[in-house]
């Protein structure tokens, strides 16, 4: 184990939990490791919405360059950021144990949902779920790393803001005032944590194999494939969950439209020794209940 295994990271105190609990965990096998934090584009453009920008894996493409020139061995990503295609000659190595799922609404005072609100969220998905709940709400943009959001929503006149509740627990910033949204179907392996390697690595591949964690990674690929099938990307407004119960999948997929005033869901279960190809299934069911054109008009709204 003489190769120390450089790990690339985003540099906010979220992205460097997560690297740091890899890195632990690596060195409690016996490697020897290095942290190398690298800033995103997603990171540095902070005035647009994130479907605006137009890129593909906007806060993983940094790392994909790094990990691509040599500069890190790996790479540690928040896997619902993650594209559902890698880049060629990068491969997926680890998925680790699973955190909550949930998103949760931070506020400011148990909200009056009867009342006018504005919530803010730089998701299309929790937006489009948000005001299909409630559609004479108003939705508004935030962006920034989790400190960032909490920060500009307390200085700001919103209702709330949405999070995911595995981000904000992870580094301890996890406010009193949340309640949990359980009607919301979370992002595609949102609360899952990705490891990826050099596909010629064979080392490092062998290193992260020990950390992977085998009910996750197949919920999340159920999840990926889901989004994958949609064509959705990381930013139309699909949501996914799958869960092992009992030697079964037990899967919820949706899709929205952006306004959220049209909803198309999937609730299927499946034994675990039959999941190949599950998620699939599950998105050609969306699309055959309208969704291809509901997909056709999401991608022209976006372009505009």
């Amino acid at each position: 184990m003489s190769k120390t295994i450089r790990i690339g990271t985003r540099d906010s105190e979220l992205a460097l939990w997560q690297a740091k609990t890899v890195q632990k965990q690596l060195e409690d096998h016996g490697y020897t490791t290095e942290l190398v934090p690298v800033k995103s584009t997603g990171d540095l453009i902070l005035d647009k919405p994130l479907y605006e920008l137009g890129i593909t894996g906007i806060f993983t493409k940094t790392l994909d360059v790094a990990m691509l020139n040599g500069t890190v061995d790996i790479a540690v990503h928040s896997m619902k950021d993650v594209p559902t295609a890698l880049p060629i000659g990068i491969v997926q190595a680890a998925v680790l144990p699973r955190a909550e799922t949930e998103d949760i609404l931070v506020h400011k005072g148990a909200p009056d949902y009867k009342q006018a609100c504005t919530i803010a969220t730089g998701s299309l998905r929790r937006q489009a779920q948000w005001l299909n709940r409630y559609p004479n709400h108003k939705t508004t943009d935030i962006r920034g790393n989790v400190n960032t959001r909490l920060q500009k929503l307390g200085e700001s006149d919103w209702t709330g803001a949405i999070f995911a509740k595995a981000g904000l627990k992870r580094i301890n910033v996890l406010p009193e005032n949340y309640e949990v949204l359980d009607w919301m179907i979370p992002a595609p392996a949102q609360g899952a944590m990705l490891v990826v390697a050099m596909e010629e690595d064979a080392f490092s591949k062998e290193a992260c194999a020990k950390l992977n964690d085998r009910t996750t990674a197949l919920c999340t690929h159920i999840e990926r494939e889901f989004l994958r099938t949609l064509e959705g990307g990381c930013t139309a407004p699909i949501g996914a969950l799958a869960q092992e119960i009992d030697g079964a999948i037990r899967f919820k997929g949706v899709l929205f439209s952006l306004d959220g005033a049209t909803k198309i869901e999937v609730e299927q279960v499946v034994s675990t020794e039959n999941a190949l190809g599950f998620g699939t299934d599950c998105a050609l069911e969306v699309l055959d209940n309208g969704g291809r054109a509901l997909m056709k008009e999401i991608k022209s709204s976006l372009k505009k």
